[in-house]
C-alpha cells in the first residue's frame, strides 16, 4: 500500500489507480470463515498468512463492510485431535509448488516402512489426517501418503517429469474427483 484510505482506493504508480473491492455479506462471510478455519487447523505459517490476506481486504473495504465481517455470527468448532505430524507441511508445499521429486520415508497402517521417490502434486486438510497426492515411483501409480507416518522428507534437487496440474488433473479422471 503506497496511499489511500479505506475504501477510496489506493495509488500504484501514477497514474494506476486499485479500486476498492467489493463483495457480497456472503462473499465477506465465507472469507472470514475460511480464514478462522485456517488460522485453527492449518498450521502456523498459513495461518498467518490467513491473517495477513484479511488485513490487505480490510484495508481496502468500505469501513461498514469491515465491520460486518468482523460482527459475523458464523464461527469455527473447536479443532478435533488431528494426528501429530512431524515433518514441515510449509516443505511438501514448497515442493509441490516448486514440483520437486521428493525422497520419504513412509510407513503404512501395519507400521512397515519404505523408502520411496514421490513427484507430490496435492495436499489435502482432512478433520484428522492430512494427506499428500503423489505419483509413487516405487508403485508406478498415484498414491495417497498420510503426512504423520512421513518420518523424513528430503526435496530432490530434480523436478518431475510432469507438470503438478497434469498429474492433478489425471488423478482426479483417474479417483472420479470433480474439479474444485
Amino acid at each position: 500500500m503506497i496511499d489511500g484510505e479505506p475504501g477510496l482506493g489506493y495509488v500504484l504508480q501514477p497514474g494506476y489507480m486499485l479500486p476498492p473491492l467489493m463483495f457480497t455479506d456472503a462473499e465477506i462471510e465465507a472469507l472470514v470463515l475460511g480464514s478462522r478455519w485456517i488460522t485453527e487447523r492449518a498450521g502456523d505459517d498459513l495461518a498467518i498468512a490467513a491473517r495477513g490476506a484479511l488485513a490487505k481486504i480490510a484495508a481496502v473495504l468500505p469501513r461498514d463492510l469491515w465491520t460486518l465481517a468482523g460482527a459475523t455470527n458464523l464461527l469455527i468448532g473447536p479443532p478435533v485431535e488431528t494426528a501429530t505430524v512431524t515433518i514441515s507441511l510449509a516443505e511438501v508445499r514448497q515442493a509441490i509448488r516448486e514440483e520437486r521429486k521428493t525422497e520419504i520415508v513412509y510407513a503404512d497402517g501395519k507400521g512397515q516402512t519404505s523408502s520411496r521417490v514421490i513427484w507430490p502434486f496435492a495436499l489435502a486438510f482432512f478433520d484428522h489426517v492430512r494427506i499428500i497426492a503423489a505419483w509413487c515411483e516405487l508403485r508406478g501409480s498415484f498414491r495417497h501418503f498420510r503426512a504423520d507416518r512421513i518420518s523424513t522428507w528430503h526435496p530432490m534437487k530434480a523436478r518431475s517429469p510432469r507438470r503438478r496440474q497434469a498429474l492433478l488433473s489425471e488423478w482426479r479422471l483417474a479417483e472420479g474427483i470433480p474439479e474444485q
